[in-house]
């Protein structure tokens, strides 16, 4: 089983990313970068090499959905699991996100004092169907 440290957050709205970033690295112990659009994502992930992408929905420009589709076409990051984080959770928007290739979603706003163990919990039902 693997270890989750790194995590790339894509997220446009600085104040969101504030408190995601610091809730991740402060309650979680995580190491984050922060992106604030698919592009910038796209720049960064390689160099980064995250265990896990959590990706903001609703983004000008690239939206989650392309940005999440651009991540997988990148051979690099197979596999890699892609949770969005979005105010949009019926049942079939969730469906939805899912058939993208996210592994989760994570309902906005999120209550920064359990995001990493959210983050942990679908961390560790991913890895027990894709762990090495």
């Amino acid at each position: 089983m693997s270890v989750l440290t790194k995590i790339l957050y894509v997220e446009d709205e600085p104040d969101i990313q504030a408190v995601a970033k610091i809730s991740l690295e402060a309650v979680g112990g995580f190491t984050v970068c922060v992106c604030s659009s698919g592009s910038e994502a796209l720049a960064k992930v390689l160099d980064f090499a995250p265990d896990l992408v959590l990706l903001d929905v609703m983004m000008p420009g690239m939206d989650g959905p392309a940005t999440l589709k651009a991540l997988k076409n990148i051979p690099e990051l197979d596999p890699l699991p892609f949770v969005f984080m979005t105010a949009k959770v019926q049942p079939s928007e969730v469906e939805y996100f899912k058939s993208l290739g996210a592994v989760d979603v994570i309902p906005k706003p999120f209550d920064p004092m359990t995001l990493s163990d959210k983050v942990n919990e679908i961390w560790q039902a991913w890895e027990h169907t894709h762990g090495s």
